[in-house]
């Protein structure tokens, strides 16, 4: 797989990761991860809070015998308690307990080391300044290779940057949500900050395999509970969809790969991270990559997708507010 580099500190991945946040036991994860290496893919996403960090454990287990070969990121900035997000306190990043979960992620990932460090969210109560200072010594100390935000906006970007560098910015970005387009990207591209789209396929939604709000509403779908999520809201969307679909027959690809393809040509700092549980789906996501779109492509997908308006917020109200915009 083609290589990209996030950032101008030279941090070399593969141009489509992998989000490992949906992988909850050792049974899906280590096959799935190996299959992802087979594959090409360098660069897997992971976090503290994922599996109440159980899903360090697996991609510490799956990547050890090719460690050298890969980089992962992972997330610090939330308290845990007994294995759960603690909602007493959600965010926490005080430098005291950064060192704390470094110091713990690294065991659990098996490690000496973390390639890219993310604040997970931005931490009202802790100054940014104070959360990149103690990167930076952590970067200073070999513990950390590169520095991350995830979901912050652009005055905690500069101000982080001012301190201590950012290597790549991490938030949700797709066809079916480009509200980064506003003020994030140009950001990026100003002050040199890589991006690493997550949920590139909107949440599944642009792979035409969600036509109605019943396709989310099986037991264990989280989806369901997001305010997008509605009949309205999905049958508005079944335009661009179809033309995906059209664009994807050009190019005997799905539309999954066409929407991580299109993440890919507009943006040659952006790394997407699809996630999934399936190996047949890690292996239509990473074909993504293979595509290339022509200009008319590109054309029509930017017509269709300025025509739809998305209506409902990303996340009901609780987790809306950990967002720094």
């Amino acid at each position: 797989m083609d290589k990209r580099i996030l950032g101008s500190g030279g941090l070399e991945v593969s141009a489509v990761g992998l989000g490992c946040m949906s992988l909850t036991t050792r049974e899906e994860a280590l096959p799935l991860i190996r299959r992802a290496v087979d594959l090409g893919v360098t660069f897997f996403d992971t976090a503290e809070v994922y599996g109440g960090r159980t899903n360090e454990t697996f991609v510490g287990e799956a990547l050890e015998p090719v460690r050298d070969q890969v980089k992962i990121a992972t997330k610090f900035g939330f308290d845990i308690v007994d294995g759960v997000q603690s909602r007493a306190h959600n965010a926490n990043s005080k430098p005291d307990h950064i060192r704390e979960v470094v110091d713990a992620s690294l065991k659990r990932l098996r490690t000496d080391h973390i390639d890219l460090l993310y604040q997970h969210r931005v931490d009202p109560e802790v100054p940014i300044e104070d959360v990149a200072g103690t990167v930076g010594e952590l970067i200073a100390a070999g513990k950390v290779g590169h520095f991350g935000l995830s979901e912050a906006g652009v005055d905690v970007i500069r101000r982080a940057h001012a301190v201590q560098p950012v290597t790549a910015l991490q938030s949700e970005y797709s066809l079916w949500w480009r509200e980064p387009e506003q003020e994030i990207l140009p950001t990026l591209r100003e002050l040199g900050i890589g991006f690493v789209p997550f949920s590139p396929l909107g949440k599944g939604f642009l792979t035409g395999s969600i036509t109605s709000a019943a396709d989310v509403s099986g037991a264990g779908d989280r989806r369901a509970i997001f305010p997008r999520f509605t009949d309205e809201t999905i049958q508005a969307g079944q335009g661009l969809v179809r033309l995906l679909e059209r664009i994807a027959r050009r190019h005997d690809a799905t539309t999954g790969q066409i929407a991580i393809a299109w993440i890919l040509a507009g943006d040659p700092n952006a790394v997407p991270i699809p996630g999934t549980r399936r190996i047949e789906r890690l292996e239509e996501n990473v074909g993504g990559a293979d595509v290339t779109l022509s200009a008319e492509d590109l054309a029509e997908i930017q017509d269709a997708a300025t025509a739809f308006q998305l209506t409902g917020d990303r996340y009901p109200e609780a987790m809306q507010r950990l967002i720094n915009r």
